[in-house]
Parts: structure tokens; sequence; C-alpha cells
């Protein structure tokens, strides 16, 4: 895997493979993905990739059925050299990161988009179910989901154009606040669960007690 930062015909890749697979529960284009990535790292647990990249579809259910190895291969790796490239800038040069917000023309006039990052940055907190935030963290965290929140689209029309472009402005240095808090919160992990001991003897042929269906020696043997 490379260290630099995707180039633009990467990211084109990754929106077309995100377009080409997309449901209705799933990450809708790069600017989402970045979102998700951007709060996954944030967390105090970082999420497995098994978790976020399950997300990343909207459930096990929405996995793609790949055309071949090497695109599932291609995306997971773009996907995993992105990740690192969002969290040397929150760790090291935070200057220089910057949200993946997307871009929309009208009338010859560009507007930034932030409303897909920050679904995808909700998506990552609720992947993760962060901890309770002290008073002005959560104010960080709801100038987030004033735009990725569907409960919050009223409040959001409700803005002046000044206000709104305020909100908007408010993203970046929220996200980096809330790295810098949650990052540094020493958690506990989890204790690994037990296995289950299975105290009478299983033959080679015999259903391996797991209960994957396949036999034992084919198996957990």
């Amino acid at each position: 895997m490379k260290d630099e930062p995707l180039n633009e015909n990467e990211l084109a890749w990754l929106e077309e493979i995100l377009e080409k697979y997309s449901n209705d529960a799933s990450v809708v284009d790069v600017s989402e993905l970045d979102g998700l990535l951007t709060a996954v790292l944030s967390s105090p647990v970082v999420a497995e990739p098994s978790e976020w990249l399950v997300a990343v579809w909207g459930g096990e259910k929405n996995i793609p059925k790949w055309t071949n190895e090497r695109e599932m291969n291609r995306f997971i790796n773009l996907c995993f050299q992105h990740m690192s490239d969002i969290g040397e800038r929150l760790e090291h040069y935070p200057d220089q990161f910057e949200p993946l917000f997307g871009v929309n023309e009208m009338e010859g006039r560009e507007f930034t988009v932030v409303e897909d990052w920050c679904f995808g940055y909700m998506r990552g907190v609720d992947l993760a179910n962060w901890p309770a935030l002290p008073a002005d963290l959560q104010t960080q965290l709801d100038a987030i989901a004033l735009h990725g929140r569907d409960e919050q689209l009223e409040a959001l029309e409700s803005l002046t154009p000044e206000a709104f472009a305020d909100s908007i402005e408010a993203i970046k240095p929220a996200a980096l606040e809330l790295y810098d808090y949650l990052s540094s919160l020493e958690v506990e992990e989890p204790e690994p669960q037990q296995p289950v001991v299975n105290e009478n003897k299983v033959g080679r042929n015999d259903p391996c007690p797991c209960g994957s269906g396949k036999k034992f020696k084919q198996c957990c043997l």
C-alpha cells in the first residue's frame, strides 16, 4: 500500500465503485466516506476494519458481489490509504487537515456541499458508540450533526444565509477539537470473550461445534 494521499484518479475510481454498488443504506460518495473515516479515527477505540468496511455498505447483507478479487482488493487498499492520510493529518499536521467536502455548480457559481461529509461523520459516531461529551465538545458535535442528521433539516432551513455560512465554517475546527479530545481518552479495551470449551470429544467428521455447518476437520480442528 502506498503512503501518499490519493490522487484525483484514485478518488474518482472510489467514487465510481461507491456509485456502482450503492444501495439505500450505503455511503453515497467519497465525501461521505471521508467523513466516516474521520469519525472512526477520532474514536477512543478505533473500530476494526471488518466493522467500518461493512458500515460503508450499510450492513453485511449489502456487501457487494465484486466483479473480481482485484476490484475488491483495490477498493479496500485505497480506503486504507485514504484513512492513513486522514490520520496522519489529524495527529501530526492538523493545519493540513481538510474535510473532503463536495462542490456543486449552479449558474456558473460553485457551492460547497457539506451534508454528505457530515452524514458520514455521524455514521462513524454511531458505529463507535462514543462516550458522553463535555458540554463544550457536545456543542462541537452538534455543529457537525446540524448538517448530518435528517432531524436537523428544519433547523438548517431556518438559518439566515450568514448563519448558514458560519455553520459550514464551524465543521472543520469542530472535527479537530473532537479528535484532540477523544483520541486522548484512556478507554479500557473490552476483554476478549473466552472460547466455549466443548467437554465432549468431537470426531473429525462430526459437525464443527462452532456452528459453521462444516465438518470439524475442515473448520476449527
